[in-house]
């Protein structure tokens, strides 16, 4: 009597006979180009600006370990403290254009004809470059001929002298932040009013809920992700602002310079204008310290009003 044999095992479709398995180096020659540009453009710069901020770094000869005391002189800093002060009030300025983006984005999904051309006018100042904006608002607020002040004697209001004077410069330029961020939070949050289910929207209109209604409990509260994440974005970009001052303010001899200065501006001084570069490297990793815990407490605060539905 015979034994049954036994079939022979399959090989898997598309292997062919005798073919041996994919090596793994072909994946690193794939991912290191990434992995090179990684490191030579954000991981060696940082490694670097960290162990100067423990050094005395001069313009010239060798640098000096000096520990901890570029991170004590920066804490007992009162410009830097000021400059600090500035950065969160711009901030915060930039953040009372969130809500502002998100009734503007409401408005233009809910316009018929012309909406991409509503789009495009928004969306401007994100592709011009800095400097020319910075150009022309700076003819803007100019306190002897500028456009602002013209607008204003209109109405019998005195103009003002808005970025030569500490009183108003913050406000000023953030109202020029507000302005050129206003488009790429626009586009963000449309995306995200179009992903709502309009069956949502009819379903409430036939409860007899109206427009205001309907954005306060149907259109917020389904948005709140990607509010979040333009929250997080702005955050982090106003913390960084630095082209504003640097266009608007230096090479006119401003009297508000010293007392407008924000973060990135007293680093790119300490360090590139009076060349303390330990020092500056200190106030670059404070600020990078700054972010990272003001990122970690939005992603914390986010679970307590962030609806993912």
């Amino acid at each position: 009597m015979t034994s049954p044999t036994t079939p022979p095992a399959r090989r898997p479709a598309g292997r062919r006979a005798g073919a041996s398995e994919p090596s793994g180096w072909w994946a690193a020659v794939f991912v290191a180009p990434a992995v090179l540009g990684l490191a030579a453009l954000y991981v060696w710069p940082f490694l670097s600006t960290f162990l100067k901020s423990f050094e005395d770094v001069p313009a010239f000869g060798p640098a000096t370990f000096v520990g901890m005391d570029n991170y004590t002189a920066l804490l007992h800093d009162e410009e830097f403290w000021k400059a600090f002060g500035n950065s969160a009030l711009y901030t915060v300025i930039i953040l009372l254009g969130v809500p502002l983006a998100v009734v503007l984005a409401a408005l233009i999904e809910q316009a018929g004809r012309g909406r991409a051309i509503y789009r495009v006018l928004f969306f401007l100042p994100v592709v011009t470059l800095p400097v020319a904006v910075g150009m022309v608002w700076r003819f803007v607020y100019n306190g002897d001929f500028g456009l602002l002040n013209t607008v204003l004697s209109w109405f019998g209001v005195s103009g003002q002298f808005w970025v030569a004077d500490p009183r108003f410069t913050i406000y000023a330029f953030g109202v020029v932040g507000l302005w050129m961020s206003l488009g790429i939070n626009m586009i963000i949050l449309g995306a995200g009013l179009r992903a709502i289910p309009k069956d949502l929207y009819e379903a409430s209109a036939l409860d007899g809920a109206g427009r205001v209604r309907q954005f306060v409990h149907i259109t917020v509260p389904l948005l709140t992700p990607s509010i979040f994440f333009v929250t997080t974005l702005s955050v982090i970009a106003a913390l960084q602002m630095f082209d504003l001052i640097f266009v608007m303010l230096r090479g006119v001899n401003n009297t508000a310079l010293a007392d407008s200065k924000t973060i990135v501006y007293l680093f790119y001084e300490k360090a590139f204008v009076q060349f303390h570069q330990g020092y500056g490297a200190a106030i670059a990793i404070v600020l990078l310290l700054v972010i990272m815990l003001a990122t970690a407490l939005q992603f914390r605060l986010q679970r307590s009003w962030v609806f993912y539905g």
